[in-house]
Parts: structure tokens; sequence; C-alpha cells
């Protein structure tokens, strides 16, 4: 039986423009299907995103919830679109507030979004309720950039006692610093959700950045990617400090993330 691999991205070519992050986003859900891995891939529906282009529409029985972040209700709204040539699908994230109208971390002048916080907390919240409408359980999370960051903290902390995430495994993919910024002082309020309390996080700075967001993902994963070659030394300690599997950059290796996957899904 083929294993599962659910794929959170914060971006994918080609619908967002080609940067290290994004042709990863697309070729490496591509490659472990070819490898047999069944796969689900998620991205945010970033403003900059042309649906008619890229033929997204939405799928109304996984839309509709409404998720309560800074005690202010966001409706969910779930996308979906076919990779050209890969014809793999892809669930898009959208909100009216947090995306629709937005470009990615930064707005037209440059200046990063002082929520960007709030919106890695809806996009991961999204990811997993929307899962489970699927009523299908990966054995392995992979979790890409800034915006899939907080998603470790929350399937070992809020959705561990779900039949979805019971058993899932979870790699986080390190990528170069993108913020300059940090979320405020608000950000441990409100990822408060279930079993993930603030109080878990009294460890980190009050103020939580791309440093310390990173920090939280490898804590709270089950193994370790270096997806770059400009990744934080720091980020790297902490897994070693830590005893994280790691698997240093493999460049285009396909076979050392397949052995990885397997490496890290079949540990006990």
């Amino acid at each position: 039986m083929a294993k599962k691999i659910l794929f959170i991205n914060q971006e994918i070519a080609p619908y967002v423009p080609e940067s290290e992050m994004s042709i990863m986003g697309r070729d490496l859900p591509h490659k472990m299907q070819e490898n047999g891995f069944e796969i689900r891939t998620f991205m945010p529906k970033w403003g900059t995103i042309n649906e008619r282009r890229g033929q997204l529409h939405e799928v109304i029985r996984l839309s509709g919830m409404n998720l309560i972040i800074n005690d202010t209700d966001h409706p969910l709204i779930i996308k979906v679109a076919s990779i050209p040539v890969s014809r793999i699908q892809v669930y898009f994230i959208d909100n009216d507030d947090y995306f629709s109208k937005r470009q990615m971390e930064t707005d037209e002048t440059g200046a990063e979004y002082p929520d960007n916080g709030e919106r890695a907390i809806f996009f991961a919240r999204g990811v997993l309720e929307t899962v489970k409408k699927l009523r299908w359980a990966p054995d392995i999370v992979i979790c890409q950039g800034w915006m899939g960051a907080v998603v470790p903290f929350y399937i070992k902390k809020a959705y561990h006692d779900e039949p979805s995430f019971a058993n899932t495994k979870i790699i986080s993919l390190l990528f170069k610093n993108q913020l300059k910024s940090d979320f405020g002082e608000n950000f441990k309020r409100c990822i408060e959700y279930k079993g993930a309390k603030a109080g878990l996080l009294d460890s980190y700075k009050k103020k939580f950045d791309f440093l310390e967001l990173g920090k939280l993902a490898v804590d709270y994963s089950d193994g370790i990617i270096e997806a770059g070659n400009l990744v934080s030394e720091d980020l790297l300690k902490e897994a070693i400090d830590k005893k994280k599997p790691l698997l240093k950059y493999p460049g285009d290796n396909t076979q050392d993330y397949v052995n990885f996957m397997n490496q890290i899904s079949s540990d006990k």
C-alpha cells in the first residue's frame, strides 16, 4: 500500500514566480508521486495568483468553515487546480482578509504585513481542518517555509488525537530567511487552539520572528531537510542539538529524499 505524503507548501510554481522554494514546491511532490507515494498538496491562495489562468475553482463541499483567530471569525475558502504536465492537484487556502486581497509576505510597497503571524496560523489550521474533511490520513507531512512552520506544533499538540494525524510523522524543509520583521506580542495568544497552549511557548522569545518560528518547526518535527544553500546555521544547530534526523542539502538527488521519507515514516 502506497505511503501518503501531505505537502503543505508556501510556494508552488507556476502559481507564483520561480524561486528556489516554488520550484521545489512543484518538483518534489511530482518526484515523490513518480516514486510510488500518494500525494496531497496545499498552498495559500496568494492575491497575486491569477485564478482564471491557473484554472482555480472553489470546492464548495470543503469551504464554509469559520476559523476564529484573534477573536475574529475568518471564513475558510478552498479552491483547487491541477499543475500542468504533472497533473498534481493543488488545494488552495483562501480568505478575503488574509490572502485574496494580499500579496505574499510584503505589500506593494515592500512592507511586511503586520499580521503575517496570524496568516500562518490561519493557513495551518485551514489545511489541517480540510484534510480532516477529506478523511485522508497522511503517513508524512512535509512543511515548507514560514507559512508552514506552525503546522508541526499544531499536529503534535492540537490534532494528535484526530484519526487523520494520529500516526503522522512531520518533516520540515528549512530555507533561507525570508522575513525581517517579527510578529508582534500577540502571536502566542493567537496560536492557542485546543492543546496547543501559549504556555508551551514560554521557552521561546516573546516576539516570534522567522528564526523563532523556524525553531518551533524544528522542535515539533520528526525530521529536518536542509532545502537550500543559505539555511540559517542557528536552525541547523537547533536540529542537531535536538537530535533530529537531518538530511543535508540533497540538491536534485531524488533518491536521497525517498530514502529520508521512508526512514522517518518507519521510525518508531
